[in-house]
C-alpha cells in the first residue's frame, strides 16, 4: 500500500478550521455535537457542519467528524438519528469507538467510511484484523504503543490504514480513558465532558502530617525519604475534599504529563506505514494552528521527497508555543519517569501570540490588530503567514476609539483606519482592545503576529 501522508490537524470552530487549510493541512477533524468527546468545548452545531463541509470540500480539502463517545442505551436513539443528518452531509469519514455503534452504523450506513477512534484503545495487530473484518477502513492506533509495534501491526494487516499522533497533549489514562474527571467534576471523559482534572494544581498530603512537615519529608528525587502511610490530594479550588493518591520518589504520577512532540520521528513513522500524522488541538489558539502546521508540514514534505529536514529547527518553532516539555510519547519505548514534568505546574514557552492581522489599510499601512497581550513601541515582532515568517519593529501604535457623528451612527468601519477614531498610544494592552499598527505590507487573511518573551531574549 502506497499512499500520500496526510496532515491531519483539530478545528472546533469555523475560524479554526478555515486557518487549518491556510496553513496545509491536508485534513482536518470536527467534533458532532453532542456525540463526541469534545462536547463541553465544541463549537459547531449541525448547521455549522455542513458550512465546514462545503469549504473543506471546494478547497479539495477533507474533513472527518468525530462521534467518538461510548454511549449509554439512553443515547443510541439520538445518535442514530442525528448519525444520518451527518451522513447527508458527506464528510470523507467518521471517526469512532463505540463497538455497538460502529456495528449499527456498519448495517445501516455500509458505505460510511469509518476510522476507528484512538479512544477504543487499538493496541495489537489481533484487534486490527478484527477490526478489518468489521469494516473499518483506517485505525488511529493508541498513544501507548511503539514505532516497532505499529510496523508489526501493518504487516499483519497490509491493507488497513494508520494513523498515530504526533503532537499535542497525553492524557495520563489510557488514551484517555479517565476516571479522575467524573471523581472530582462529576464530568464524564467518555461521554464528551471531561474537565482535565490532572491540569489542576494539586498539594499532596499525608494523613497524621501536617503540611510542614511533609515538605520537609519530600524534597526532591534524589534527597527522597520514603514516605508510608496514607497520601491525599487536595485540589485547591476544592479545599477538603480528599483524594486517596500514591507517590515515589519520582512524583505524583497523575500529575502534568509532558506534551508529545514527534517531530523527530515523522521517517520512522512512515517506515512503520503511518500515512496520516494527527495533532491534537482541543481549544488550542490559531497560533497553536500555525506553528504546529508549518513545522510538521516541512517535516512531512521533506520525508516525501526523501530529504532530510532541519529538526532543531523546527524544534525551535515548536517551543515557541505553551508546552509542559516534549518527549515522544511512547513512539521510542516506555518514557518511564521523563514522562512527568515536575519542576513547575504550568508550560513555557519562547513566543508570546499577540493576536490576528484584521484589515490593512493601503493608503495609512496600517493594519488592525484584535490584542491578545501586550506589546509596546519599540518591541520586535514576528508575522506569520502560511507563506513565510516576517519581522518588524512596532513604530507606531494608534488606539481605536469608540465615537458617534452628529447623526449619532457610529463613525467606525473596521477594515478602513479614521483617525477621528484613533489616539496614539504607547502599549497595546489585551483582550477587547483594538489598535492599528505600522504595516510594510498586506500580509493576507491568515496573518498573526507574535514577540519573544522577555526570558528568551535575554538568553540569546
Amino acid at each position: 500500500m502506497s499512499k500520500k501522508l496526510e496532515l491531519l490537524m483539530p478545528a472546533w470552530d469555523m475560524e479554526k478550521l478555515k486557518f487549518a487549510y491556510a496553513y496545509w493541512a491536508d485534513a482536518v477533524y470536527v467534533w458532532a455535537p453532542m456525540f463526541s468527546l469534545r462536547a463541553r468545548t465544541n463549537a459547531f452545531t449541525m448547521e455549522t457542519l455542513q458550512e465546514a463541509v462545503d469549504y473543506a470540500h471546494n478547497l479539495w480539502k477533507k474533513i472527518y467528524f468525530t462521534a467518538n463517545i461510548y454511549a449509554h442505551n439512553v443515547k443510541i436513539k439520538p445518535f442514530m438519528a442525528q448519525f444520518k443528518k451527518m451522513y447527508d452531509m458527506k464528510p470523507d469519514a467518521f471517526i469512532m469507538s463505540d463497538p455497538g455503534l460502529i456495528h449499527i452504523v456498519r448495517r445501516e450506513f455500509p458505505d460510511a467510511e469509518i476510522h476507528l477512534s484512538v479512544q477504543a484503545n487499538n493496541t495489537n495487530w489481533a484487534q486490527a484484523q478484527f477490526w478489518e473484518k468489521i469494516g473499518i477502513k483506517r485505525i488511529i492506533l493508541s498513544r501507548e504503543i511503539s514505532i516497532r509495534e505499529m510496523k508489526e501491526i501493518h504487516e499483519a494487516v497490509p491493507t488497513m490504514e494508520l494513523e498515530a499522533f504526533v503532537h499535542g497533549a497525553i492524557c495520563m489514562a489510557y488514551s484517555g480513558r479517565c476516571l479522575i474527571s467524573n471523581y472530582l467534576s462529576n464530568r464524564d471523559p467518555n461521554q464528551g465532558t471531561c474537565s482535565h482534572s490532572c491540569r489542576w494544581e494539586f498539594k499532596v498530603f499525608k494523613d497524621e502530617k501536617t503540611e510542614a512537615e511533609l515538605e520537609t519529608l519530600t524534597g526532591r528525587p534524589e534527597e527522597y525519604e520514603e514516605l508510608t502511610g496514607n497520601f491525599y490530594l487536595d485540589e485547591k479550588e476544592r479545599p477538603g475534599e480528599l483524594m486517596e493518591i500514591d507517590e515515589d520518589e519520582y512524583g505524583t504520577y497523575l500529575m502534568n504529563s509532558r506534551d508529545l512532540c514527534a517531530i523527530d520521528y515523522i521517517e520512522d513513522l512512515k517506515n512503520a506505514w503511518i500515512i496520516s500524522f494527527k495533532v491534537e488541538g482541543r481549544n488550542k489558539t490559531v497560533n497553536y494552528i500555525a506553528s504546529v502546521w508549518r513545522a510538521y508540514r516541512e517535516a512531512i514534505d521533506a520525508v516525501e521527497r526523501g530529504e532530510k529536514y532541519d529538526v532543531q529547527k523546527l524544534a525551535d518553532e515548536l517551543f515557541s508555543i505553551a508546552n509542559r516539555g516534549y518527549i515522544p510519547g511512547f513512539l521510542a519505548g516506555n518514557p518511564w519517569a521523563n514522562a512527568q514534568f515536575y519542576e513547575r505546574n504550568g508550560g513555557f514557552q519562547t513566543k508570546i501570540f499577540l493576536w490576528i492581522i484584521r484589515n490593512f489599510d493601503e493608503g495609512n499601512r496600517l493594519a488592525r490588530i484584535e490584542v491578545k497581550n501586550k506589546f509596546n513601541l519599540g518591541d520586535d515582532i514576528e508575522i506569520i503567514t502560511p507563506e513565510g515568517i516576517y519581522t518588524t519593529k512596532v513604530e507606531t501604535i494608534k488606539k481605536i476609539t469608540t465615537a458617534n457623528n452628529s447623526t449619532g451612527r457610529a463613525w467606525f468601519r473596521p477594515e478602513v483606519y479614521d483617525e477621528r477614531l484613533s489616539e496614539d498610544a504607547i502599549s497595546a494592552h489585551g483582550w477587547g482592545y483594538e489598535v492599528w499598527i505600522n504595516m510594510d505590507k498586506d500580509y493576507g487573511e491568515f496573518a498573526i503576529i507574535r514577540k519573544a518573551v522577555e526570558w528568551a531574549v535575554s538568553e540569546k
